[in-house]
């Protein structure tokens, strides 16, 4: 059991945590013909969408209410109101993902209320999904808010039904934040070899894959969740969830509609993939496809391949409580030590991590501590790297935001195809970083051509 270690400084030094509405917008950027509109002022919304368009390199959907210095102090009540309206009217979304910031929740602002005001003073639009979730940027990090705003997707979206198992190929999927767009891909795939049919919520591997379209422009989500596909997650035979942020939302899901779940911290590991695999093959009463057992071989080779690169290599972390989980267990699977751990908020994941204590803090403290430690490879996301370069030693980059790497939202983690990649990636990692004993040349060596270049000289 690792130990949790509160932050001791009043201040964040290079800050590791994305805030909570930055989260929640991420997950509703997952569903289909959807926008996501921060409760705040232009900048709180302005500054998250930096990052997903850095991130991603897509135009984001993402509105504001625009709350300006005399709507903060008297009121922003119409703001929302009307500003929900004007989304309804000019991009008819089938869902508004309507997320508070913390300018909005120190004003106190009802935003459940709010929603109720709207459908009262404009019942035209009441085919429209309007998800309100409270995700103020002065608690939680990007993982929290994300959690929350699947929580108030289930709550709004899936009915009360016992039809559990009516669709008997259908198995739903919880996904968290620390998953990629490729982790979806992949785990789509993974459930659809099986001959499962999985609904995936959020599917950023469809929305945020980074596809072509037509159309030159929208202002809703392309791809994502359809909200058809929510409404019946109900009559799925299982519900799959990665990733324990997801709990309250699995629990709520559960007493819902009745759906059997199976939970899995992450799928990063060969004993997690394992665990996952076995799953699906029980669910669908199928036997594993030869690929995926030919994926294993080849996972396991791997790991004899890099044990003399990967073992007792030690590594320092910082990342969101589930991710920070995963990719630990999984250096641990390979014989590394987790010398320094940072996480930007205390969860009760972090209690299993397989080291000796969690840091609460930011990228300072990882660099200090993975300096004292000697640290041989630092895990961050892209604002990590100047403290890698301080320390002399590589970066993995993972997480969010990644912005000085082409290519990072897309890349693949989980499975055993996307681990032995991880491997492969590692080993090069350390390999760049080795550097050969220079060979000892004797003083005397040369001496011979010394005295034929210079006929004068004495050799004693």
């Amino acid at each position: 059991m690792a130990e949790i270690i509160k932050r001791a400084k009043a201040l964040s030094v290079n800050p590791l945590k994305a805030s909570q509405p930055v989260g929640a917008a991420l997950a509703f950027l997952g569903l289909r013909n959807a926008i996501p509109m921060l409760h705040g002022s232009q900048g709180c919304t302005a500054f998250g969408k930096v990052f997903f368009v850095r991130h991603f390199r897509e135009p984001i959907p993402l509105q504001t209410t625009a709350m300006d210095q005399i709507s903060t102090v008297m009121n922003a009540d119409e703001n929302v109101i009307e500003g929900l309206k004007t989304i309804c009217e000019k991009s008819k979304p089938e869902i508004i993902g309507l997320a508070t910031t913390s300018l909005s929740e120190a004003q106190g602002s009802d935003i459940k209320r709010l929603v109720r005001e709207f459908r009262a003073k404009y019942p035209q639009y009441a085919d429209v999904a309007v998800i309100p979730v409270n995700t103020p940027d002065f608690s939680g990090c990007l993982e929290s808010g994300f959690a929350l705003a699947l929580e108030a997707i289930v709550d709004e979206l899936v009915p009360q039904t016992r039809h559990a198992g009516r669709r008997h190929r259908q198995v739903n999927v919880l996904a968290s934040s620390m998953l990629t767009s490729g982790d979806i891909e992949t785990i789509k795939e993974w459930i659809e070899g099986f001959g499962l049919r999985p609904v995936v919520l959020p599917d950023i591997g469809d929305s945020l894959d980074g596809h072509l379209v037509d159309s030159e422009y929208t202002p809703l989500t392309l791809g994502g969740t359809p909200r058809s596909e929510i409404e019946t997650m109900g009559e799925s035979v299982a519900t799959l969830v990665i990733g324990r942020s997801l709990s309250r939302t699995a629990d709520l899901l559960k007493s819902r509609t009745g759906v059997p779940d199976f939970r899995f911290d992450h799928l990063l590991s060969l004993d997690a993939a394992d665990a996952f695999t076995q799953t699906l093959a029980d669910l669908s009463g199928q036997s594993v496809p030869d690929k995926l057992e030919r994926q294993r071989a080849q996972l396991q080779d791997a790991l004899v391949d890099t044990h003399f690169m990967l073992g007792f290599a030690r590594i320092a972390l910082a990342l969101d409580p589930d991710h920070l989980l995963g990719l630990a267990d999984f250096f641990a699977s390979l014989g590394a030590e987790i010398v320094a751990a940072v996480s930007p908020v205390r969860a009760e994941t972090l209690v299993d991590m397989p080291c000796a204590s969690v840091y609460i803090g930011d990228l300072e403290d990882l660099e200090r501590a993975a300096g004292a430690a000697h640290a041989q490879l630092l895990v961050a996301n892209s604002h990590g790297l100047q403290g890698a370069q301080r320390l002399g030693i590589p970066l993995l980059r993972a997480g969010f935001p990644q912005y000085d790497w082409v290519g990072g939202y897309a890349r693949a983690w989980v499975g055993y195809r996307n681990a032995r990649q991880t491997l492969f990636d590692l080993a090069n990692l350390f390999l760049g970083q080795h550097h050969e004993i220079p060979v000892y040349r004797s003083i005397y060596r040369d001496e011979p051509e010394r005295a034929q270049a210079h006929p004068g000289l004495v050799l004693h």
